[in-house]
């Protein structure tokens, strides 16, 4: 088993252990770390300690994570709504609440066991329990993503995301009123230091670009169209929360049910890509799901 180690510093010296544990590694949440704390896989000193130990500089932290769950994808015939598919590639309209690939806590149910049932042939260029994802969108966000069904369509569409000449326009409800017509945010997004289960805008952080219209304006709310130039974690939910217009019903960046929702008021309308092997431009579109529409007529009405 991989061991980690770890000396507190003076920066550090006096937070909690999960906090300490959670800025050094990326990938550990602290409720993780919590949970391993009270299993003994986490040592101070050559001895266990409790889940609110405040660390002291010079302390020694072993850490042994415990066997990652194995997880497997297995065929779910899901009724995925397929928007386009040939023999390279497919384009799906994700529903909201649907996570794309299997995960702790999410064995089934995924968009992966979907489209596992739907089609045998997807690249495997992610592993098993990520055949065809190129890229991914927020369990709660609906809308199109591009599939590849075979490694040689992966490697072309992950290029042409990296190139930057993916076409991804979302659509989000956000809160206030955004009073100039467009705008572009450039501001480098990365792991809250606070809270590691969040993203931020942070100094170091991955460059970072959305463009934005707006749609429609009701009040204290907004409708807009948000283009990406790049794609970090969370992107769009973080950077309209920087420049002041949260999204509706978003749980981790929104203000605390100020409007009824569950999950942010954002969908993924339209995705263009140049074909792996044709090079033909396509572009498709589908409409926001129809609480997403109820949602921004009850805005539109007042209610």
């Amino acid at each position: 088993m991989e061991e980690f180690l770890f000396t507190v510093t003076e920066e550090t010296a006096g937070d909690r252990i999960d906090k300490v544990l959670s800025a050094e590694e990326e990938g550990w949440s602290r409720s993780q770390i919590q949970g391993w704390v009270k299993e003994g896989a986490i040592r101070v000193n050559g001895e266990t300690v409790k889940p609110n130990y405040k660390t002291k500089q010079g302390d020694e932290i072993v850490v042994i994570p415990p066997p990652v769950e194995d997880l497997d994808a297995v065929p779910e015939d899901l009724n995925l709504e397929i928007v386009y598919e040939d023999a390279d590639v497919l384009v799906v309209n994700k529903p909201k609440g649907m996570v794309v690939h299997p995960a702790p806590g999410h064995a089934s149910g995924t968009l992966v066991n979907g489209l596992m049932h739907h089609c045998t042939d997807l690249s495997g260029i992610n592993g098993v329990i990520r055949p065809g994802i190129v890229h991914r969108i927020d369990k709660d966000t609906s809308g199109l993503l591009m599939v590849a069904k075979n490694d040689a369509a992966h490697h072309s569409l992950v290029e042409q995301l990296v190139k930057k000449t993916v076409t991804r326009r979302y659509i989000a409800l956000v809160h206030g009123h955004i009073p100039h017509d467009k705008g572009t945010i450039e501001a480098p997004i990365a792991r809250d230091t606070k809270d590691r289960q969040r993203m931020a805008v942070v100094d170091n952080g991955k460059h970072a670009v959305t463009h934005f219209r707006v749609l429609e304006r009701f009040g204290d709310f907004t409708l807009v169209e948000c283009s990406l130039e790049t794609g970090r974690t969370h992107q769009i939910r973080v950077h309209m929360r920087y420049i002041g217009f949260p999204l509706v019903g978003d749980p981790k960046y929104g203000p605390k049910r100020l409007k009824e929702a569950v999950g942010q008021a954002l969908h993924a309308q339209v995705i263009g890509f140049d074909h792996p092997v044709t090079g033909e431009y396509l572009e498709f579109s589908a409409e926001p799901p129809t609480e997403f529409a109820e949602l921004v007529e009850s805005v539109r009405n007042g209610a």
